[in-house]
């Protein structure tokens, strides 16, 4: 199902998604009392990034490296904006970085030692020891197997003071029958595309990796009300890509910022974090 809906499906192309992004939005800076705009949209997901990167150092003069770059939208605004040494963009899916290399062309040409992109899976990085100031993760990790592999390779692929920052939606809590209940409500679970897993299953894994200061944020309140508002243009209540809103109100689901730092002091990095 994942191969599928990032492959041949190109979820990028669907009309909820918007600037080749594919991300629910960090809604917090747009006024949802106005007509939303596909310009609204687009500052919805650019947000999201900009929050996980804010959150992650920032990363200026730091070597980042995305794990489920997609198109490689976030990519694109971590260079733009945040002056990082390098970007490496990892993917799965083939396909998803043909076109992100398609997308990105005119940057690749401009900046070919600072933007790059690796086929690779969250568990199993094709990439050195130690390579990288900060790792990220947009809305990537509700499909990744096994957590603790990926938490093991942010880890590996991390320099001593380095912080990974991911940002997805995880069920509240591990009480008996969530899994049953987002299936009901969500097609995403019943299909298999999302997994259903407390957050604290990634904070866990994250400190059983070794890393430190394990912190775990809600940021529900300025996703879930702006995603469901913009569903709304095509979606009524009651059907099934709606139930995202009623799953988070029905304190199921929420979406959250979970950031963790990698111990030592990484002497490359000016405004890395100091020893943990």
């Amino acid at each position: 199902m994942v191969q599928e809906t990032y492959g041949p499906a190109d979820l990028s192309g669907q009309r909820s998604f918007a600037g080749g992004f594919i991300n629910f939005g960090y809604w917090r800076a747009v006024d949802l009392d106005l007509p939303l705009t596909e310009a609204e949209r687009i500052r919805s997901q650019e947000d999201l990034y900009r929050h996980v990167l804010d959150a992650a150092g920032p990363p200026r003069d730091a070597t980042v490296l995305e794990v489920g770059c997609g198109l490689g939208m976030g990519c694109a605004v971590t260079l733009r904006e945040y002056g990082p040494a390098s970007v490496t963009g990892m993917d799965i899916h083939p396909e998803q970085l043909r076109r992100a290399r398609s997308t990105h062309a005119g940057l690749l040409r401009e900046e070919p030692a600072r933007l790059r992109f690796v086929q690779g899976a969250a568990e199993s990085m094709p990439l050195d020891d130690g390579a990288f100031d900060v790792v990220v993760s947009v809305e990537a990790a509700q499909h990744f197997p096994d957590l603790d592999a990926f938490a093991t390779e942010a880890s590996r692929v991390l320099r001593p003071g380095g912080r990974v920052a991911v940002a997805s939606f995880f069920t509240v809590d591990d009480a008996p029958g969530r899994p049953d209940e987002l299936a009901r409500l969500l097609d995403s679970y019943a299909t298999g595309l999302d997994i259903a897993r407390p957050v604290r299953a990634l904070a866990d894994a994250f400190a059983k990796a070794g890393f430190t200061g394990v912190r775990v944020e809600s940021v529900g309140p300025h996703v879930w009300p702006g995603w469901d508002l913009w569903l709304s243009r095509w979606w009524e209540p009651g059907t099934w890509p709606r139930n995202f809103l009623r799953a988070y109100e029905q304190r199921i689901l929420d979406y959250y910022l979970v950031t963790a730092d990698r111990p030592g002091r990484n002497a490359g990095t000016a405004d890395g974090p100091a020893d943990a």
